[in-house]
């Protein structure tokens, strides 16, 4: 019998709009050495309580979110936090010591002392040996350090399902920088009879960008626009099959270097929804009538086809900077994002923006980070192909050098992680008495049988450490999901 379709479940509770605006704290931005990852850390968990306070405090949870997220990122700019253009004359404030803080927070939260390698032994392994796991692996790595402090299985390459966003979005920002932005334009041929939109691989292009362009080309072409103009749509950036292995399937597109709105059907912005079966043809009808709305009449129905070779171009627009895609990437768990994350990285590295291209250069870039790809096998960009294999110790070791200080270009990966309890794939996970809401930021992963867990936390020692645990032959997806959120909360709290 055919395998189901895989439905995965990493659905976010709140919108890109809720997190559009966070700011990030010190330690992912100045990565300036041990000692400053734990002060700071200890800054964050005060900042993080204070948030979880305004939760419960604020009523519904929709508009509580996101005053509470409002209240977070003020108290986090106060310790030291910094928007993503950099810091203000002066620099940041110096962030609190972590003892104070966890000193005063010790009956607040229930963190306890430190846990050393063999507290994490007998706190974490009667935790990995729940039946609800199946077979799991686990690494846990001091960010500030680099040291493994925990490890089972750590080499043993496991389908990571959607965690395996966190290493396609490492390689993107390794190879273009965080404030890359993929253009979308309008070019007119030689003889100006001829108006080509040109997809360069921006999935979250949508109708106002449209309009913007078609304002834009009318502008640029004055008089010379009077006229009836042909207009054709180019996807020639992208190559090889369009669609996923996982074949149709609301929770991607077909992936094509034009759409708009990610090909969704509903007005949605995250989460499993109708696609278009031609997203390009559809963004390009669109645009049509956008140009036929600012005085450029259009002959036909646009048709595809590459721009003519020696054109001019008449308008661009360009997407939000790579650092916020990666973000919203992480943070909704979006497919179609992480794919052309996969398909830019292919095209810096002169492969074929395919799946097979992405793979090549995805790994070739994670190769260059110095992680360990033993057994590492990295199909698609998104995590649906089940081809997809990776060990616990390759994602934790990529989270630990995303905080370190020699590649800063790599933070976003964990400023887009989902907050425990608050935001993205994590919101409705985790409690508002849980100690560890607020402290853990990881990204989740789920096919049929798969769980996944690999993010960031703060122990009782004010540590910031990085962790992953991968786990396959899961019966029930809740229990899994119950049993990574005990996994990731013992960090927190160490040992009584």
């Amino acid at each position: 019998m055919a395998e189901p379709v895989e439905k995965p479940t990493d659905e976010p509770l709140d919108r890109w709009g809720g997190w559009r605006g966070w700011k990030a704290p010190e330690y992912l931005k100045r990565g300036s050495g041990p000692n400053d990852l734990r002060l700071v850390a200890g800054s964050a968990v005060l900042g993080l309580v204070v948030a979880v306070g305004a939760v419960l405090a604020a009523g519904p949870w929709d508009s509580g979110q996101r005053k509470a997220e409002r209240d977070r990122a003020v108290v986090l700019q106060r310790a030291g936090g910094v928007h993503h253009e950099g810091d203000g004359p002066g620099g940041p404030e110096p962030a609190a010591s972590a003892p104070a803080v966890l000193g005063a927070l010790g009956t607040t939260t229930g963190l306890k002392a430190p846990a050393g390698a063999g507290s994490l032994e007998a706190a974490l392994g009667p935790l990995l040996d729940t039946p609800a796991l199946g077979s799991v692996t686990a690494v846990v790595v001091d960010a500030a350090t680099g040291e493994q402090v925990y490890a089972r299985d750590a080499a043993i390459p496991m389908t990571p399902a959607s965690t395996v966003k966190i290493a396609t979005a490492a390689a993107a920002l390794s190879a273009l920088g965080p404030a890359h932005r993929i253009p979308t334009t309008v070019t007119l041929s030689p003889d100006s009879r001829t108006l080509t939109l040109v997809g360069g691989g921006d999935p979250t292009l949508d109708k106002g960008d449209l309009r913007a362009l078609a304002s834009d080309t009318a502008r640029s072409l004055g008089e010379a626009g009077a006229g009836s103009l042909r207009l054709a749509y180019d996807t020639s950036r992208y190559s090889g099959p369009a669609l996923h292995p996982i074949g149709p399937n609301e929770n991607i597109a077909p992936v094509s270097a034009l759409m708009t709105d990610e090909g969704r059907l509903d007005k949605s912005d995250h989460g499993p929804a109708a696609r278009g079966d031609d997203p390009a043809g559809d963004a390009a009808r669109t645009f049509a009538g956008l140009l036929d709305d600012a005085g450029v009449a259009t002959r036909s129905d646009p048709a595809s086809g590459r721009a003519p070779a020696g054109g001019r171009t008449v308008a661009t627009h360009l997407s939000k900077p790579l650092s916020a895609l990666v973000e919203r990437a992480l943070t909704n768990s979006d497919n179609d994002i992480a794919e052309a994350l996969a398909r830019q990285t292919a095209l810096k590295a002169g492969e074929p923006a395919s799946f097979a291209g992405s793979r090549r250069a995805v790994t070739a870039r994670l190769k260059a980070l110095g992680l360990p790809l033993g057994g590492a096998r990295l199909a698609d960009g998104s995590g649906l192909d089940r081809e997809d294999k990776v060990t616990a110790g390759l994602l934790a070791r990529l989270l630990a050098l995303a905080a370190g200080p020699d590649h800063p270009e790599l933070r976003p990966v964990l400023t887009g992680l989902p907050v425990a309890g608050f935001s993205g794939t994590l919101g409705e996970r985790y409690t508002a008495t849980s100690p560890a809401t607020g402290l853990i930021r990881a990204k989740t992963g789920t096919l049929t049988g798969v769980n996944a867990l690999a993010g960031t936390t703060v122990d009782a020692q004010g540590r910031l450490l990085a962790f992953a645990f991968l786990a396959s032959g899961t019966t029930s997806a809740a229990d899994a999901e119950d049993s990574l959120d005990a996994l990731a909360t013992a960090l927190t709290r160490g040992t009584r």
